[in-house]
């Protein structure tokens, strides 16, 4: 069954919360935000945002696996939301103010996957990181 837009946005968060084998709550609480506020998931309720979670989970540990997971969240995306996509991912990726090998490969595979503008996707990594710099 294919998923819908907004779906396909949340599982991407999902996997990249989940890529270094849990979701913190920092994670969580972010994406939960990032429901709230973002505008291309201003028709998702949030309060499907656990079923949803859950559910790209299941998918993940189901038979198509993580690749699965991605080839299914992308194909739901419109071109003109990938870029969007990627920056939530990147945001979800960085919040924890550390990326492990396996986030960054992660995001190496959905960028690849949403073949987005290697300019754009450097211009959203560098600003996540400016937003998350501290000040020490």
């Amino acid at each position: 069954m294919p998923l819908s837009t907004e779906d396909a946005l949340v599982y991407l968060m999902v996997v990249t919360a989940s890529s270094d084998a849990g979701i913190s709550d920092r994670e969580l609480g972010l994406i939960g935000g990032l429901v709230r506020r973002t505008p291309a998931l201003q028709g998702f309720p949030p309060e499907r945002l656990a079923d949803v979670a859950n559910a790209c989970i299941d998918a993940i540990n189901g038979a198509g696996g993580l690749d699965g997971v991605l080839d299914l969240a992308v194909a739901a995306l419109p071109v003109r939301l990938h870029d969007t996509a990627y920056a939530l991912a990147v945001e979800v990726a960085v919040v924890d103010l550390q990326l492990p090998q396996e986030e960054l490969r992660l995001l190496e595979m959905i960028r690849d996957r949403l073949a987005t503008d290697r300019l754009v996707t450097a211009a959203i990594e560098a600003a996540a990181r400016a937003r998350m710099r501290k000040l020490q």
